[in-house]
């Protein structure tokens, strides 16, 4: 079969960013949306085309080998090291285009509603089809380094869409904090790129990735510090995609994050920008498993886990509706990247990747959703707070039965779709360390509530007089909530059961059947059920308890809303110890030993050159002075000569 047409599936979107941005001011709006949203709807249909041929028509024997469907030389670094720009066709890109376009696609059509009047449409479309491009150039990577070119791009395209209100101060600065903190990673990632090439002479996936035990093992003769080189450059590019997918402690970027419009961070959360981590670590699967003996992965494992513990408990507290996502996304990360962590090659230990990759494609659904959803109430309602909400479910009733299924999706709830990834997850947990388990199951519990909190306060708790009474989205915005309400609903129980991706997504395309444990979805189900009970004996109506027990709580509450003040801890980190201790000497001497120099230099000829420019005055008895006493010091000094 001739793949060479997988091409377009990245460059149509970018063909709509090229037209937008030469012509997108010309075009009245609604113009630029629907040629964004149609490039983006070519590389979706061309998507699904490459699905439904790789899955169903060229592996009917579900055995995913990988192909290259296209290929071309870009560079040459060495007879060796070339950088080449290519589509590669596995399990989890093909996936990964999927989920992309899909949700890239919706959001490009919610768009032309949210942003109806906005006087920035045109360069918001420009700037979203760049987005799309970038992560679609990521995904279908044949090598390091093409990974890596997107890699930056796509952070380009975060900060322009972050920063889009750029008369706003906050957007500027939270714009420029994701681009630094994500830049801080990306150093570490192209280090570790670097030796990883140095040592294996390679930058091709297919070759990395073909390598078994013994070959890494002879690669990695050289240590330091009780790991092998490799194991060290591994850890570098995981420091890249924990950056990228907001893993703590690199995480302080996300929650500012959300100044940029609604819909972009449906697209940021959802399929591009933190999914892009979990999917570097996946794409260079077998290397963590086999290098050193799969001890990246521990690491992996523990910012996992704690990082979707340590987001959950802020999520209880935020009033923001944006927040409060935000940091269920980085929750719903942190179980990614758990279920990488806890996983391996062999037997039922691949659970742990299948699901990881099982749960990335669910969480994209309900998460866009949510996001999706807020805009809606946000668009109804001019307020981020849920404290200026509630009872909008009389307002708005297909955003409060969409939101409610995608609240039901992500609390784990069968069945929705993420009842079965997250409790694969779960299993694959059990089986390899059970204090992981228990902090997932907490996480579960802890994520039934305060998502459970947020519909309450806004569709519930309270009927309010509001300003302007609110009223439904238009049908550009409510048809993209229906869709994604229909997926979020079916998605994990027609994946499981019917389409057989989900089950063998391997990195060696070896079967990896997915069976759930009836016993721990249980438990996990409780938990979540128990969640969903105290918010709503809290939340569905209003009263004193959610006071009580913020108040019983005390410091605790505050620091959990303060996000334990790491915003702060990074500005004194900064500000006080860097740039006020440790670059002070560095400015001193580039002040006084460098600029003094050059300062030096140049006051020297400026008083030079004044000594000496009377010289050039221009007046004529100057310069008769200047020839007759010229004339009078040759006579002066040839009589003192001749007389001598």
């Amino acid at each position: 079969m001739d793949w060479s047409y997988t091409i377009w599936i990245p460059l149509l979107p970018f063909v709509g960013f090229l037209l937008l941005g030469f012509y997108g001011r010309k075009l009245p709006a609604p113009v630029p949306g629907w040629i964004g949203t149609i490039g983006v709807f070519g590389a979706l249909v061309l998507s699904y085309i490459t699905a439904y041929n790789y899955f169903f028509v060229e592996n009917t024997d579900m055995l995913f080998e990988p192909i290259k469907g296209f290929e071309m030389l870009w560079m040459n670094f060495t007879d060796v090291l070339q950088f080449k720009m290519g589509v590669l066709l596995d399990p989890i890109s093909v996936m990964m285009m999927v989920v992309v376009s899909t949700v890239s696609f919706l959001v490009h059509l919610y768009s032309i509603g949210y942003m109806k009047g906005d006087p920035g449409f045109g360069r918001f479309f420009v700037s979203l089809s760049l987005f799309t491009f970038a992560m679609l150039g990521l995904v279908v990577a044949t090598n390091l380094f093409q990974i890596y070119f997107f890699w930056e791009l796509v952070g380009v395209s975060s900060y322009l869409l972050i920063g889009f209100y750029y008369e706003k101060p906050s957007a500027i600065l939270a714009s420029k904090k994701a681009f630094i903190v994500t830049r801080f990673a990306d150093f570490f990632f192209l280090i570790g790129i670097l030796i990883i090439s140095y040592y294996t002479q390679t930058f091709d996936f297919l070759t990395l990735n073909g390598m078994d035990e013994t070959s890494f093992t002879s690669l990695s003769a050289s240590s330091f510090m009780g790991m092998s080189v490799l194991a060290w450059a591994l850890t570098l590019a995981f420091i890249g995609g924990a950056g990228k997918s907001a893993m703590f402690p690199l995480h302080i970027w996300l929650p500012d994050a959300m100044e940029g419009p609604t819909p972009v961070s449906a697209l940021i959360h959802a399929a591009t920008m933190v999914v892009a981590g979990v999917f570097l670590v996946a794409r260079l699967f077998p290397m963590y498993s086999h290098v050193d003996g799969g001890a990246v992965l521990h690491i992996v494992a523990f910012v996992g886990a704690f990082s979707s513990l340590f987001a959950a408990i802020i999520a209880l507290t935020q009033l923001d509706i944006k927040r409060v996502l935000a940091f269920s996304t980085m929750s719903q990360i942190g179980y990614m990247m758990l279920g990488l962590g806890v996983s391996g090659l062999e037997g039922h230990e691949g659970l742990g990747y299948t699901a990881s990759m099982f749960h990335l494609f669910t969480h994209a659904f309900f998460k866009s959703l949510l996001f999706l959803g807020a805009g809606a109430i946000i668009h109804a309602v001019h307020s981020n707070y849920m404290t200026k909400m509630g009872g909008l479910r009389k307002y708005l009733p297909i955003t409060h039965i969409t939101f409610l299924i995608a609240a039901l999706a992500i609390s784990g709830i069968w069945p929705f779709a993420g009842f079965f990834s997250k409790d694969a997850i779960l299993d694959a947990a059990y089986m390899h360390n059970k204090i992981y388990f228990w902090v997932g199951w907490f996480v579960a519990g802890l994520t039934a509530f305060y998502m459970f909190r947020l519909y309450y306060r806004i569709f519930w708790y309270e009927d309010r007089v509001y300003k302007h009474t609110p009223h439904e989205a238009p049908a550009t915005m409510t048809y993209p909530l229906m869709i994604l309400g229909a997926l979020s609903l079916l998605a994990g129980f027609v994946f499981f059961y019917v389409w057989p991706f989900a089950e063998y997504i391997g990195p060696t395309g070896k079967p990896f059947h997915m069976h759930i444990n009836w016993i721990l979805a249980g438990i996990s189900l409780g938990v979540a059920l128990i969640g969903i009970v105290l918010a709503t004996i809290m939340y569905k109506k209003k009263n004193d308890i959610p006071d009580k027990v913020s108040k019983a709580f005390g410091l605790f509450y505050k620091w959990t809303y303060d996000k334990f003040y790491f915003d702060e801890i990074y500005m004194f980190v900064t500000k006080k110890i860097m740039f006020g201790i440790i670059s002070a000497g560095w400015t001193w001497f580039d002040t006084n030993i460098v600029d003094g120099t050059m300062n030096l230099i140049g006051n020297t000829t400026v008083k030079s050159s004044n000594a000496i420019k009377k010289l050039q005055s221009g007046r004529m008895q100057d310069y008769a002075y200047a020839i007759v006493s010229g004339a009078v010091a040759l006579v002066i000094i040839f009589v003192y000569i001749w007389t001598h």
